[in-house]
């Protein structure tokens, strides 16, 4: 799995024209989802996520966490992170998920969001999102799995 995370201080979801989510100051992440990707990736990824102390204390240092600014969370399905670019001028996107994995590791992110304690507002798996956000320095963190957990794929 993959996931740009940014420190925002407010972002929005919208969907069709209407607002579906919408969040203060916290984490937009764009999460995308690979073909080998399991709940223990899904799991990694959501605690090393929630987990990021990347907001600032009274030094100017980042050493705060969601839970002591009282952070919110918003979660939107992202397949692109998986585009790739080498070739060509159109990018591919045969590395990432298939829908029905895709959409089901994006439930299970989300729900892992919640019982780590960050009920997060999200968007909708597949739908054509307007997503809206102000950065806050700008902050933004590219996380893998297979980084996280220490392991390449071919």
């Amino acid at each position: 799995m993959r996931a740009i995370l940014t420190r925002v201080k407010s972002a929005s979801v919208t969907i069709d024209g209407t607002r579906v989510g919408e969040i203060g100051k916290g984490f937009l992440i764009l999460l995308g989802v690979g073909p080998e990707d399991t709940e223990k990736e899904c799991r990694a990824l959501a605690e090393k996520a929630l987990g990021l102390r990347i907001f600032e204390d009274e030094n100017g240092k980042m050493n705060l966490g969601l839970d002591e600014v009282g952070g919110q969370v918003m979660v939107v399905s992202q397949f692109t992170l998986y585009g790739n670019c080498r070739k060509g001028r159109r990018p591919s996107f045969v590395g990432a998920a298939n829908p029905e994995l895709g959409n089901a590791m994006y439930e299970r992110f989300l729900e892992l969001c919640t019982e780590l304690g960050y009920a997060p507002q999200h968007g909708q798996f597949g739908a054509d999102m307007k997503v809206e956000s102000i950065n806050d320095g700008p902050c933004t963190l590219i996380l893998d799995t297979d980084e996280l957990m220490d392991r390449r794929r071919a």
